[in-house]
């Protein structure tokens, strides 16, 4: 694992506010030149921290569907319940994120669908079936908002 400095966190901090920027831009934002700037960006990469980089959608235009943030409980918590279980999500595109939680569930999800009757059929379908499910908790956004 890479070791990250005062630098390499002004660098990750201006990655997410702005995905886009250019290297240039960066390395004038954070005090490198470009050429250092881009060897830590590179490092980053690879080293795991930077994962990757993504477009933010807007959930609030009418054919963009409604969000579901989804709390599922597993009946075990072994790595194996785990690992089937994130597993069974990857092929589902509806579920765009999801988080190993403390507390009483054991995993967020949040699903990006078209209505209500989508929720259903992938609630039936899909998460009722996923290895090691014991309870599900579902709620819907009403508003959404990014930090930028």
């Amino acid at each position: 694992m890479h070791a990250i400095d005062e630098t390499d966190r002004r660098i990750l901090t201006a990655l997410r506010l702005d995905g886009r920027i250019t290297n240039g831009a960066l390395a004038a934002k954070v005090g490198l030149s470009a050429s250092a700037c881009l060897r830590r960006v590179r490092m980053l990469e690879r080293s795991g921290v930077i994962r990757g980089y993504t477009a933010i959608i807007a959930g609030s235009a009418p054919d963009e569907g409604m969000t579901a943030i989804v709390q599922v409980a597993l009946d075990r918590q072994t790595e194996e319940y785990l690992t089937r279980f994130e597993q069974g999500l990857r092929n589902h595109p509806e579920v765009r994120e999801w988080y190993l939680m403390t507390g009483d569930g054991d995993y967020v999800l949040r699903l990006q669908i078209a209505n209500m009757a989508e929720y259903e059929r992938f609630h039936a379908t899909v998460l009722s079936r996923l290895p090691g499910v014991s309870r599900i908790t579902s709620s819907f956004a009403m508003r959404s908002h990014a930090h930028r």
